[in-house]
């Protein structure tokens, strides 16, 4: 089923030799710009989900990190408590109502609220085209990847609420708008995320909750192992990268702080791309 391509099907290659590659984020000095807000980050135990945890983290905000598996729970809280930030983790399967419930009470219980959700977990069960998926293969991709930040952000709207200036940052992918072939229902979700982006943009507005996307074009994560040899791939694309690197997972972070701060108060219903280049007008 080719699991690598879970989080970010455009995820390829190392950079080659002689490209910029981003300082590794724990030797930032910390702003604190997030001083004591508390943050839920899904699917944060490696990649771009992790690196928002510990951006989140490093900014002065108590994360909540979680994944499917308990020993990627902890180890990436040992990483990050051995940074000295402020974390805890969970296990956390978002298509599972119990775990959602329990991942709401685990940031209850440790911080007593939650200010900011980040949506990062996503699944791709199949490469393939979309009218080879099959109905298990459907229902999967999209309890996963639209319905489980929906259902997810209900249970914790009450208690974000109560913060005010609350923000919500969904993690869609460059796929929504430059769909590959052989990852058509992943595409689809992706692209679904946009306009469930824009929808609670309309609706969280006067709960003073903000909403924004992240879309990353292609990063550097475990994931792209997939695609590592693609060389063909990666020359195509290449057209149309107008930075000639691989993103690093950073990359993503310090946008997510962004959205998450007080300079991007006046910011909601944008889906913002991480790729070296505009994908649109």
């Amino acid at each position: 089923m080719l699991r690598a391509v879970a989080r970010a099907p455009w995820s390829l290659c190392r950079p080659s030799a002689g490209l910029f590659v981003r300082m590794h984020s724990s030797v930032r000095a910390p702003k604190r710009i997030l001083a004591d807000r508390v943050a839920v980050v899904t699917g944060s135990t490696a990649g771009i989900g992790l690196a928002i945890a510990r951006r989140l983290a490093q900014d002065g905000a108590h994360v909540v990190i979680s994944s499917r598996k308990q020993q990627n729970v902890d180890r990436a809280v040992a990483a990050l408590q051995g940074e000295g930030l402020s974390v805890t983790g969970t296990v956390c399967h978002v298509g599972k109502a119990e775990d959602r419930e329990r991942l709401v009470a685990t940031a209850l219980e440790h911080w007593g609220g939650v200010d900011f959700l980040v949506c990062n977990a996503a699944v791709n069960p199949l490469v393939g085209s979309t009218l080879g998926a099959s109905e298990q293969v459907w229902d999967k991709i999209l309890s996963v990847n639209v319905k489980s930040p929906a259902l997810l952000l209900s249970l914790l709207l009450p208690h974000m609420e109560r913060r005010g200036s609350a923000a919500v940052v969904l993690v869609s992918s460059i796929s929504a708008y430059m769909p590959h072939v052989e990852l058509g229902a992943y595409n689809i979700s992706k692209t679904a995320l946009l306009g469930l982006t824009r929808t609670l943009a309309l609706e969280l507005a006067p709960r003073d909750i903000r909403v924004n996307c992240l879309v990353p074009g292609l990063i550097e994560t475990d994931f792209s192992k997939v695609l590592h040899k693609n060389k063909a791939f990666w020359n195509l694309f290449k057209e149309n990268q107008k930075l000639q690197r691989i993103g690093q997972p950073e990359d993503c972070a310090g946008l997510v702080a962004f959205l998450c701060s007080p300079d991007a108060s006046y910011i909601t219903g944008e889906s913002i791309a991480v790729a070296g280049f505009s994908p649109r007008l």
